[in-house]
């Protein structure tokens, strides 16, 4: 199971640097002019999980694997985007397939680092951002009313549902609100992912700060921050020249040292993940034996059969139970032969919900 972030963003805000530290790579070109990206970079990222590291050291491994996120990095949106300027509608396209996104805002100053506006305010910023977003939400949608009305009129219940949800996202739009701001129905849900609306994803606010300014933020993040709270999205602030710099030291120690001596306890890049990861409401799930020892990805309230699925489809089609241990357990009873004799070890079905830290074996009979 793969989940896929877009980093978004003003053209010149610091998104392809904040890319390539992510993914520890140059893939992504970071230059001082518009539409340095053009096609599209992905790159995939470890979650940082330290429980993953405490299991690998009871159980000794040949390796370990942690849980990923693909993150994508998108051009710089521009007013019109909409419209198709700046290739607009090539970008748009490219969001529309991600799951959330991550909004790359500059509040720093810098007088070698040109800004398309002329002036530094990540609040107009992201009201361009997602004006552009709402307009091309608002386009695709009235282009489905005319259709889904005549299918509607002939009877088409999954037409009326679809109707119903499109007039409510095109009132929220015409009010100046996104589509994620509607109160959806868990039977409602499938219906709304199917009209892939660009508004309708979830958004983390990246605040890229000044040097001085990454343990805490200043009052231009402080702004951002106050916006993502009364919209209910999330907001880190990191400083992605120093993740940059981060970045390019390969040896754990040197890195604590270099983020220890700027007064950070961890890097803002295990933050921005972190946060996406909750952001999309995933947990983890570890399974761990001799050969390896496993972090895996999937959403809240997955069940036992289809976490066993992520792994290999076999293990889904011909699921009989999951011998499941609580992770303070495993670590507690130092690993699964004193979790089973402590008792900790349950036997759990095909309706048992997965739960964050689970460490799992699947049996299956296919």
């Amino acid at each position: 199971m793969s989940f896929t972030l877009a980093i978004v963003g003003r053209p010149n805000v610091g998104k392809s640097t904040l890319f390539n530290a992510l993914t520890q790579t140059a893939q992504a070109e970071a230059s001082n002019f518009p539409f340095c990206t053009i096609e599209p970079n992905q790159g995939r990222v470890s979650v940082p999980d330290e429980r993953l590291d405490h299991i690998a050291a009871i159980v000794k491994p040949e390796k370990t694997v942690p849980t990923t996120l693909e993150f994508v990095d998108i051009a710089g949106l521009v007013k019109g985007a909409s419209l198709g300027e700046g290739l607009g509608n090539q970008f748009l396209a490219n969001i529309r397939e991600v799951d959330a996104v991550v909004h790359v805002l500059r509040c720093f100053e810098d007088d070698e680092i040109a800004h398309v506006e002329g002036a530094v305010d990540p609040l107009r910023d992201a009201e361009t951002v997602e004006t552009e977003l709402m307009l091309a939400d608002l386009d695709s949608l009235e282009k489905r009313v005319d259709p889904l009305t005549k299918k509607s009129r002939g009877g088409d219940k999954t037409a009326i549902q679809t109707l119903a949800l499109v007039e409510r996202a095109l009132a929220a739009l015409r009010d100046g609100r996104p589509a994620r701001a509607l109160d959806i129905a868990g039977d409602e849900r499938k219906l709304f992912k199917g009209l892939r609306l660009l508004t309708a994803k979830p958004v983390l606010y990246v605040c890229n700060v000044a040097e001085e300014a990454a343990h805490e933020g200043d009052s231009v993040s402080n702004q951002v921050a106050a916006r993502a709270a009364i919209e209910g999205s999330g907001c880190v602030v990191i400083s992605a020249k120093i993740e940059e710099e981060v970045a390019q030291l390969t040896d754990k120690g040197e890195r604590a040292e270099f983020l220890e001596a700027l007064g950070l306890a961890e890097t803002g890049l295990a933050r921005v993940i972190r946060s996406g990861y909750e952001l999309l409401g995933l947990i983890t799930f570890f399974t761990a034996g001799p050969k390896e020892a496993h972090a895996w990805t999937v959403a809240g309230g997955t069940k036992a059969p289809q976490a066993a699925g992520v792994i290999h489809r076999d293990f889904e089609r011909g699921f009989i139970r999951a011998e499941t241990i609580p992770y303070d357990d495993f670590i507690g009873c130092g690993g699964e032969l004193g979790a089973k004799d402590a008792g900790k070890m349950r036997q759990e079905g095909r309706d048992y919900m997965v739960q964050d830290g689970d460490v799992m074996l699947f049996r299956f009979n296919v």
